[in-house]
C-alpha cells in the first residue's frame, strides 16, 4: 500500500480533485523512483509492456494537472493487490465469529493521531463482550501504510482520534472500519462499541475538513452493524465526500 495517499497545495484552497489509481502510481513509483526501464516495470507490476505505457501516461497527466492547475490528487482504487505487510509479532488468533477492534493506543488512553501511533490495543468481541485484548507495536509503520498493519492484525474496526483522509482512503481499501474523533480510555471506548453506544465523528480529519457527529451503535450508520449503508463508519464516506474528479 502507498504510505501516502494525499496530497494538495498548501499555499492555496485546492480547485479541484484528481484521483489517481494505485497501479498509475506504482508504475511512476518503479519508472521514476526506482529507475526500471519500462520492460522491467512491467514484469514487476505482471502487465504488457504496452500497458505500462498506457497506465504511466496517465499517471504524468494527472500529476501535470494538479502541479499546475493546484488540484488535490488522491492515491486510491485502480486494479490491483496488496503485498500483506509483516506484523513482526505473534497475533492471537481471531476466531470465526469474532469482531476484532483496534484502537490507537498510549497509556492506557486513546492516542490522538493516527498516523503517527506506535501502538495498537486489539479487542477480540463475540456477542458483544470482549473476549481477548492484545497491545502490538507499530513498528515503524506510518500513515497510510497502518491500514495494510491492521489487516494483517485482523482488524475489523479502527476506534481513533484524529485521521487524515489519506489514511481514511487507504483502511476503506483494506475493508476496514471506522470510529473517529473518540477521545479517552481505550478500554472504555472499546467495551462502549463492543455495546453498540460508542459515540464517534465520521470526519474527524487531521486535515480538517470538518467533523459530523454519529453513534457507533445499532442504528442505520453505525459501526459494526450496518457498514454498507451510506454515511457509516469508514467505508463510502471517506473519499467520495471530499473528491469529485476523475
Amino acid at each position: 500500500m502507498p504510505a501516502y495517499r494525499s496530497f494538495s497545495p498548501d499555499d492555496a484552497e485546492a480547485s479541484g480533485c484528481i484521483r489517481m489509481t494505485v497501479d498509475e502510481f506504482e508504475a511512476v513509483r518503479l519508472l521514476d523512483d526506482e529507475g526500471l526501464t519500462q520492460e522491467e516495470c512491467a514484469s514487476r507490476m505482471n502487465i504488457a509492456r504496452t500497458t505500462v505505457t498506457a497506465i504511466y501516461d496517465s499517471a504524468r497527466k494527472k500529476i501535470a494537472d494538479a502541479l499546475i492547475r493546484g488540484k488535490r490528487l488522491l492515491v486510491t482504487g485502480g486494479c490491483c493487490e496488496y503485498e500483506p505487510a509483516e506484523v513482526g509479532q505473534d497475533i492471537k488468533e481471531k476466531g470465526m465469529d469474532t469482531m476484532r477492534i483496534a484502537v490507537t493506543y498510549e497509556n492506557g488512553e486513546i492516542f490522538q493521531h493516527f498516523g503517527h501511533t506506535e501502538q495498537f490495543k486489539l479487542y477480540d468481541v463475540e456477542d458483544g463482550k470482549i473476549t481477548g485484548e492484545q497491545v502490538v507495536d507499530t513498528n515503524g509503520y506510518g500513515h497510510g501504510a497502518l491500514a495494510g498493519f491492521l489487516k494483517a492484525a485482523g482488524a475489523d474496526i479502527l476506534i481513533c482520534g484524529g485521521i487524515g483522509i489519506g489514511a481514511q482512503i487507504a483502511l476503506e481499501e483494506a475493508g476496514i472500519r471506522l470510529c473517529a474523533g473518540v477521545q479517552g480510555p481505550a478500554d472504555e471506548a472499546a467495551r462502549a462499541l463492543a455495546a453498540g453506544t460508542l459515540k464517534y465523528e465520521q470526519e474527524a480529519n487531521c486535515d480538517h475538513h470538518g467533523h459530523h457527529e454519529g453513534s457507533c451503535g445499532h442504528e442505520e450508520g453505525s459501526c459494526g452493524h450496518h457498514e454498507n449503508e451510506e454515511g457509516g463508519c469508514g467505508r463510502g464516506h471517506c473519499a467520495d465526500r471530499h473528491c469529485h474528479g476523475n
